[in-house]
């Protein structure tokens, strides 16, 4: 016999999930609706208004994705791009390698702009490829890199790319919720995010807006949107006046979407953001005071995720079981080129608490302690 589900409670200050509010479960634990019920039709309403909000964005394509961060990602690379266009990509860690693997299977003649890992993309880089490249259609950048922890400053590479008559799509998994991503002070065209991070609901929804300008290149594709599943020019039927059935959306899963977007707009957005900001600058001093080292340069550092090098003679995964085992914290490895080099700590939404950092500064100095580390 199976027992019940009983999984153990832990802190996640790792890359994603983050932990979710009790009054988010809370709402996860209220009867179903139907995907077509009327009291559904205008919790849908309520989400789309408040995503706006949060998106900072006037845009009416604003709208909940069934699937994970990723599936919005596919979303605005799979109704945006056709066979042939020309899409600069700025790569700079593994999301961005992601956006080119997934331009790429559009289609796409990907021009990838890349830079050292830990470092940002450079609006010279850009403007030179564009140059280089006549007839662009996207430009296509990470705002948080998951995988460095830096932020990409996104305003100037934004007009640039109007300038060129292009699409500016930006990636804004973990900064959606955290610090502003600012849609429309950016003129961002089309942007993604996801659940699980500084917006605190379990993964499983992919928040997507895009511009009118975008909807009129979607309007106006040559070719049909390869993907059935993440085709908006069906899916925006179900989400708009017409209503129309196209799959059945993940009804507990809006559940908690509303309830997260109601919490972080009773915080205030701009509260949100210095709180993020605060206690990301608290942990991130924390661990220098430690004698560690930090990958991002303090200018273009996330205060959400915080990429540390971890010290000579340490063992990576040995650390991270301890904190697991001894004290239930989670965080979470390096990816890619810093597989094994550093260790990712998050601070994202419900989790970004004064305790939490208190907490996780307490117990990393020990476990580094009974490691043999020193402070130099």
């Amino acid at each position: 016999m199976y027992s019940e589900l009983n999984p153990p409670q832990r802190i996640l200050m790792g890359p994603g999930p983050s932990d979710v509010a009790p009054q988010v479960l809370k709402a996860m634990a209220t009867p179903l609706l139907g995907h077509l019920d009327p009291q559904f039709l205008t919790i849908m309403n309520d989400v789309m208004e408040m995503l706006r909000e949060v998106f900072q964005t006037k845009n009416q394509m604003t709208i909940p994705m069934s699937g994970t961060g990723s599936a919005g990602m596919e979303t605005v690379f799979v109704n945006l791009v056709e066979p042939g266009d020309k899409v600069i990509i700025g790569v700079k860690g593994l999301f961005g390698q992601r956006m080119v693997d997934v331009a790429k299977r559009c289609g796409a003649e990907v021009i990838a702009v890349e830079a050292e890992w830990g470092t940002i993309i450079e609006p010279a880089q850009i403007k030179e490829a564009l140059e280089a490249n006549p007839g662009v259609k996207v430009v296509a950048l990470v705002h948080a890199e998951t995988s460095t922890g830096v932020l990409q400053p996104l305003q100037e590479i934004s007009q640039m790319t109007h300038s060129a008559g292009a699409l500016f799509v930006v990636d804004a998994v973990t900064s959606l919720g955290g610090i502003e991503v600012g849609i429309d002070k950016n003129q961002i065209d089309a942007c993604y995010s996801g659940t699980q991070k500084c917006l605190s609901a379990p993964p499983g929804l992919a928040p997507v807006t895009f511009s009118p300008r975008a909807g009129e290149v979607i309007a106006n594709r040559k070719t049909p949107v390869q993907s059935w599943y993440l085709d908006l020019s069906m899916i925006q039927s179900y989400w708009g006046k017409e209503r129309l059935y196209h799959h059945t959306a993940p009804i507990t899963m809006n559940y908690a979407l509303r309830e997260t977007l109601r919490l972080v707009l009773a915080e205030g957005l701009e509260n949100a953001f210095t709180r993020h900001q605060t206690l990301g600058s608290e942990l991130q001093a924390g661990l220098v005071n430690m004698g560690l080292k930090l990958v991002v340069d303090a200018e273009y550092r996330l205060p959400q995720l915080t990429a540390v090098y971890i010290p000579e003679g340490v063992d990576d995964l040995s650390v991270r079981k301890q904190l697991l085992e001894k004290y239930s914290i989670e965080i979470g490895g390096g990816l890619g080129a810093f597989k094994g080099k550093v260790w990712r700590v998050g601070l994202m939404g419900y989790a970004c608490n004064r305790r939490n950092v208190t907490v996780f500064l307490a117990a990393l100095e020990q476990v580094l302690k009974e490691q043999g580390y020193r402070k130099p």
